[in-house]
C-alpha cells in the first residue's frame, strides 16, 4: 500500500483523533502492568485486536521539543533505542508525515524473534506540547528472517510540566501486534518491560 499526499493528510487527522480518544480514557479503565522508578505502565483490552492497549507515563527532565526529536523518526532514535536495530525513512510528506521501515531485536531470549514494521508517522502540536503518532501499513515485501509486526494506532504525547517547563510529562499509547506463534503471556511480559526500558533508555540518551 503506497501513501499519496492526500491520503497522508486524512490518515494523519484520523490518527491524531484516535490518539486523543485514548488520552481521554478514564483512569479507572486501566489496570497496572508494571511500575519502575522511571515510568508506570497500564493496560486495557484493545478495541483494534485481541491483545492489549498499553499506556505508559513518566516525567522526563528535558524540554518537550528535544524529547520528541529523540522519539520521532530521525537520526537520534536508532542511536539510543535498544530495541530498534535498523530504521529507514522510505517516503516523506509535508506536515511532518513520513513512512518508515524499521526492525527490532529479538526479545525474551529470542522467544520473540526479530520483527520488521512499516509505519506511517505523524508529529503535530498538542496543547502546549507535541504528539508523535504512528500506524503500520501493509507495504512491500517482508525482509528475510523477520516476522512483519503491526502497530495499531500508537503515539507519544509530550507536554511541559506547568510549574517546571524544563521537565515534560511523556505519555505513550502502544498496541503492537507482534504476530507469529507466540504465547500471549510472553507478549504481555515483553510489552510492559519494553515500555519501562524505553523511558530509562531515553533519559540516558538525553543526558549525554
Amino acid at each position: 500500500m503506497e501513501v499519496h499526499a492526500m491520503d497522508a493528510v486524512s490518515l494523519a487527522t484520523k490518527l491524531k483523533n484516535t490518539l486523543i480518544q485514548y488520552h481521554n480514557i478514564e483512569d479507572d479503565e486501566w489496570r497496572i502492568a508494571k511500575k519502575t522508578k522511571d515510568a508506570t505502565v497500564w493496560r486495557k483490552p484493545s478495541e483494534e485486536f485481541s491483545g492489549y492497549l498499553y499506556k505508559a507515563q513518566g516525567v522526563v527532565e528535558d524540554v518537550t521539543n528535544r524529547i520528541v526529536d529523540y522519539i520521532r523518526p530521525g537520526p537520534y532514535r536508532l542511536d539510543w533505542d535498544s530495541l530498534m536495530t535498523t530504521m529507514d525513512i522510505i517516503e516523506k510528506f509535508e506536515e511532518n508525515c513520513c513512512v518508515m521501515r524499521y526492525t527490532t531485536a529479538g526479545q525474551l531470549w529470542n522467544i520473540i524473534s526479530p520483527r520488521e514494521f512499516v509505519d506511517f508517522s505523524y508529529t503535530t502540536h498538542f496543547e502546549d506540547g507535541l504528539l508523535s503518532c504512528g500506524i503500520s501499513l501493509d507495504y512491500g515485501e517482508v525482509r528475510p528472517n523477520f516476522v512483519r509486526g503491526f502497530n495499531h494506532p500508537c503515539g507519544w504525547f509530550c507536554v511541559p510540566l506547568k510549574d517546571h517547563p524544563d521537565q515534560s510529562l511523556l505519555t505513550g499509547f502502544i498496541q503492537t501486534e507482534l504476530r507469529g506463534m507466540l504465547p500471549q503471556s510472553a507478549v504481555d511480559t515483553a510489552m510492559a518491560s519494553t515500555l519501562a526500558n524505553f523511558y530509562s533508555d531515553l533519559r540516558r540518551a538525553l543526558k549525554t
